[in-house]
Order: structure tokens, then C-alpha cells, then sequence
């Protein structure tokens, strides 16, 4: 079985999100389906059907989380040892060599990848020209406008 990287933030939220669907999102619509049922006939009971679909949803949802969670690698990046180099869950300062715009990012999985959030996932471009270079490299990433070029200026593990 194929292991997907994870970090501990990431992993976290996945547990979250399991909790709830098990704890909360399912009783409710074991509920909601009960109720429907009181309604009488299932044939034509709209609230039923959207009951149904949504437990379908949910139980979907909670094999999913599972199934990540059970095939994940987590990664704490407080506890790397990289001596500098980018790696998973490493937090990157760039600068874009043309614009000169610096911008920071963190390579997580790709479940927990928000670039709102400065977060990027392992398997985007640009984290693949990152991956394995050190602070002073140049990074070329083939980005849908063109060649974009980074000067990578500190690695963190934090």
C-alpha cells in the first residue's frame, strides 16, 4: 500500500472531520430519515429520498477519511532534519525572479493543500521544482503563462 504524506496539521483536521461525521452529520440523518418515513408513502417522499442521498454522501465521506488516514504518512516538520533542503512540509520563502514579488508556501499533501492559506500541494509544479534544492537555488517551474523562475531565500521547518 502506497503511503501519502501528511502533516500533523493535516492529519488533525482529518481526524476532526471524521469525528464530526460520525459523531454529529450521521445520527442527525438517521433522524431526518426516521422522520421521513413517519411521512407515509416512500415512493413519492421527496424528504426521504434527500435523506437517503445524504446518508449515502456521508458514509461515503467517513470510508474516505478512513481510508486517508489509514494510508497516511504523517509528517511532523518541527522534527526534520533536511539541513536546509526543501523537502515535504518545509515552509519555503521565494522570490519570483521576474516580478520580484516574494511570496512563502508550505509543500503539504495534496488533502490539505490551500493556496489561501499559503499551502501547496507535494504533487503541484511547483513544489516539484522545489523539492530538493536549498536556500540560493533557482527553481524553473513550467507554469501555464510560461517558464516562471524562483530564487528560493530561506527554508523553514516549522
Amino acid at each position: 500500500m502506497i503511503k501519502t504524506p501528511l502533516t500533523v496539521f493535516g492529519a488533525e483536521k482529518l481526524r476532526q472531520e471524521l469525528q464530526q461525521l460520525k459523531n454529529i452529520e450521521r445520527p442527525a440523518v438517521i433522524a431526518a430519515i426516521a422522520e421521513a418515513r413517519s411521512y407515509g408513502d416512500l415512493s413519492e417522499n421527496a424528504e426521504y429520498d434527500a435523506a437517503k442521498e445524504r446518508q449515502s454522501f456521508i458514509e461515503g465521506r467517513i470510508l474516505e477519511v478512513e481510508n486517508k488516514l489509514a494510508n497516511a504518512q504523517i509528517i511532523d516538520p518541527k522534527q526534520l532534519d533536511a539541513d536546509g533542503r526543501v523537502v515535504f512540509g518545509a515552509t519555503v520563502e521565494l522570490e519570483d525572479l521576474e516580478t520580484s514579488e516574494i511570496v512563502t508556501y508550505q509543500i503539504v499533501g495534496d488533502d490539505e493543500a490551500d493556496l489561501k492559506e499559503g499551502k501547496i500541494s507535494i504533487s503541484s509544479p511547483i513544489s516539484r521544482a522545489l523539492i530538493g534544492k536549498f536556500a540560493g537555488d533557482i527553481a524553473e517551474v513550467q507554469a501555464p503563462g510560461g517558464l516562471r523562475e524562483y530564487e528560493i531565500l530561506d527554508v523553514r521547518y516549522i
